[in-house]
Order: C-alpha cells, then structure tokens, then sequence
C-alpha cells in the first residue's frame, strides 16, 4: 500500500510487472513452478499497488490466477500419470523420469542456444531435452526394476510424449493467465 504518486509510475510498475510476470511464465519450459510464481508475483503486486492505481490488479484476479494454476497442475500431472500408466510404468520409472527431466531441461539451455533461431532456439532446446531426460530416466528406471529393453523403452516413449504434453498445456494456461493479468491491467478490474 503505497502511496499513489501518479500515471507515469503506474505505467512502469505496470510495464516492470508484466516483464516479471513473463520471466516467471517462461520458467515453465525448464520444469519450474511458473505459473505458482505469476500468482506469487501477482499477490505482491495487487498488494503493494493502490487501488486508486490505474493498473492496480485486485484480488479477485489473483484468485482467478491460483484457479488457473491449478487448472494448469492438473494438466501436466494427468498427462504426466496417464502415460507413464498406460505403458504400465512403476514408480521406480516415473521417479527417474521426472529427475531426468529436470536435469535434460537445464541441459537443454546449452543446447536450444546452438539452434539459430532467437529465444525460440532455447526454447525447442529445453522442451526436447527435458523430455528426453523423461525417456532415459525411464528406462532407467524400469531397466532397475528388472524389465527387459523393450518394456523399459515402450515406457520411455510415453514419458517422453505425456512430458511434452504436460509442459505444453501447462504453458498453455501460463499463457491465459498472462492474458488475464494483461486485460486486468488495461481495464482496471
């Protein structure tokens, strides 16, 4: 609760907001908590920001937000539990799966950067590396429990598909969230 010192400063909190709010949506691609950060970062600024503010957010929005946030949790756990299931994957697998994941994604920073195309470049880098760290930490993870190579690997393939899947739709919805704050911010709501 600041005190209101003018439309200038609204539109450079409001310009800093939206950049913070884009940095914390793009984490989503390396496997972070993206969309739980936007509603972080939305809670501090509806908090900080008066109301007499032109591009306040209230809080109505920032609980539209955390019900977005969810939406987009039950997608990447659903995708992420139907096909490591339906290819009848242990915990063991899903377990290494998801680490493999987290690891490929980091390694698909140095990767995406090799890829000659700006921003988008990383972006294909970390999205393909963190689904095939989900394949190889399946297979490792099924190949530890004793299955043979083509279980093991018909079980990576679903890993790596409900991945990517999970991850889209998840961005997805970081994405209609973004749009969300940005109609809030312009229409004052």
């Amino acid at each position: 609760m600041t005190e209101y010192l003018g439309p200038a400063l609204d539109v450079l909190w409001a310009f800093l907001f939206l950049l913070t709010v884009l940095v914390c949506w793009a984490t989503n691609i390396g496997g972070l908590p993206g969309n739980w950060m936007v509603c972080g970062v939305s809670a501090v600024y509806a908090y900080l920001i008066d109301d007499a503010a032109r591009t306040d957010v209230g809080w109505i929005v920032v609980g539209i937000l955390v019900v977005l946030a969810l939406v987009g949790e039950l997608i990447e756990f659903a995708a992420g539990a139907v096909g490591t299931t339906s290819a009848g994957g242990s915990k063991r697998g899903a377990a290494l799966s998801l680490f493999g994941s987290l690891l490929g994604g980091v390694a698909g920073v140095p990767v995406g950067a090799i890829i000659p195309i700006p921003v988008v470049g990383i972006v294909i880098g970390i999205l393909f590396c963190a689904s095939l760290g989900a394949l190889v930490g399946a297979v490792l993870g099924e190949r530890w429990k004793g299955r043979d190579m083509d279980e093991s690997m018909r079980v990576g393939h679903a890993a790596f598909w409900s991945r990517l899947a999970g991850t889209l739709g998840k961005i997805w919805v970081g994405a209609i969230m973004i749009g969300v704050l940005t109609v809030a911010l312009i229409f004052h709501f």
